[in-house]
């Protein structure tokens, strides 16, 4: 134990994303379907995988499970194989592309890409380690590269075949060419209150690339699949394995030397902590990995989610931000903002005659609500109350921009969270004090 303690912050993430895949494939063999491990991955591979697409229906949990550990390693490898660094940024980049693995990416899909952002490195002539974050983030468009390999323009799926995998690449490149750059500016549009930054360039790019390639050709946009694939589900698998693993990373914390006070001290102080691991010690991050992933799980149980391989793979997605400052204590607001919506907005539709469909429960719903948490530094620095008032905003608007995308951006609920900050933060700014402000102005009187 005294050793992993020694690690450097870089090394000790590359441990635990390895041990997080490792997990994915140990699960993969235990599971009862795992004599169809292999067919099943070859079906998440050659199918569509728009959002919101669930890989249990297509590919069984062992092809799933599968299919994430390998996307996990293949993070991993890029960071290694290119001597890359990683830190708080690229363990976001990382869980994030791995909780993908269950509805979205795949190892196939991503690669396009990712050779465009490989392009831009070669073109700026700077050197790929410094980009690796930046390859991954580039993938939270691979649905759409799944749609060109297999069924593009249609909506039947033909399979592989040549102008399909031309295609791929071509656009792949062009995007994964466009990503590099635009993330350098996201953060001064939602001036760094959205911890999801990426998603706002990747947004616009799918933006973008679905109106070239479908609305002004007048090419139908394909449909996702059937509403009945979504209830294949496993609320066993879910429970045993998120809490196998993160139990066990609240044990190695411990043994680290993360005492419940040091933790409590961590999530209870209301300051911005941009990286835990960086900061605080590996030990403490790790805590959070753990606690962060239960705090999840756990209220996925509370509203009596459906666990099917989207709001399975979402709960990762959550968690990737556990080392950029996100936890229980500062996510709360904006989850209580999404139950307040649904309630509220479940009793204001019949008057107005609709028909009302986003109950806490939904899967469009609780993948939403995963992603409200990247708010979590609006709550940082002006306390519960805006983080209620935004996450209640996020609830509003994250199931109508999928129509900007066309269902092809991963980053949906990022991509809202930017959307709700370039709205409504230049008048807080201008209006609201801070927590500190506030506190300085009471200690003034």
């Amino acid at each position: 134990m005294k050793k992993i303690k020694n690690l450097s912050e870089s090394d000790f993430l590359k441990w635990v994303v390895g041990a997080f895949s490792a997990a994915f494939l140990i699960a993969a063999f235990l599971v009862p379907d795992r004599a169809d491990m292999l067919s099943g991955l070859g079906r998440i591979l050659s199918q569509p995988c728009k959002i919101p697409g669930n890989c249990f229906a297509i590919g069984g949990y062992a092809g799933t499970l599968l299919n994430m550990g390998l996307v996990g390693f293949l993070c991993l490898g890029l960071y290694v194989v290119f001597g890359a660094e990683m830190n708080a940024v690229a363990t976001l980049a990382c869980l994030l592309t791995i909780g993908f693995g269950s509805w979205g990416i795949n190892i196939l899909n991503v690669w396009p890409t990712i050779l465009g952002a490989m392009l831009y490195c070669a073109v700026k002539k700077q050197p790929l380690k410094g980009s690796v974050t930046a390859m991954l983030f580039t993938t939270g468009i691979a649905p759409l590269i799944s749609d060109l390999l297999v069924r593009y323009p249609g909506a039947e799926v033909v399979g592989f075949n040549l102008l399909g995998g031309i295609l791929a690449v071509v656009v792949g490149l062009f995007i994964g060419f466009l990503v590099p750059a635009g993330l350098s500016h996201s953060p001064t549009v939602h001036k760094g209150f959205d911890l999801y930054s990426a998603a706002l360039p990747v947004g616009m790019i799918a933006f973008m690339t679905q109106a070239m390639l479908f609305k002004t050709l007048g090419v139908a946009l394909p449909s996702a699949l059937p509403g009945e694939t979504l209830q294949i589900a496993s609320r066993m698998l879910a429970n045993v394995f998120c809490i196998t693993v993160y139990g066990i990373a609240i044990a190695v914390a411990l043994l680290m030397g993360c005492t419940p006070k040091k933790y409590w001290d961590f999530i209870s102080s209301g300051k911005r902590v941009a990286s835990v691991s960086g900061t605080l010690g590996t030990d403490v991050f790790l805590m959070n990995f753990g606690v962060f992933g239960l705090f999840i799980l756990g209220y996925y149980n509370l509203v009596g989610a459906s666990f099917n391989g989207v709001t399975f793979g979402v709960m990762f997605c959550m968690l990737a931000t556990c080392n950029s400052g996100s936890h229980p204590l500062n996510t709360w607001p904006m989850l209580a903002g999404y139950i307040i919506g649904a309630f509220v907005c479940e009793k204001l539709a019949g008057p107005v005659g609709g028909t009302y469909a986003n109950f806490i429960a939904s899967q469009s719903i609780l993948v939403g609500a995963c992603y409200s948490n990247g708010l979590s530094p609006v709550v940082d620095k002006y306390g519960w109350g805006l983080g209620i008032v935004f996450g209640l905003a996020h609830f509003l608007l994250v199931t109508s921009v999928p129509n900007m995308h066309g269902g092809f951006c991963l980053y949906n609920g990022g991509f809202t969270a930017a959307l709700i900050c370039l709205l409504f933060m230049p008048t807080v700014e201008n209006l609201l004090p801070s927590k500190e402000e506030r506190a300085a102005k009471k200690l003034a009187k």
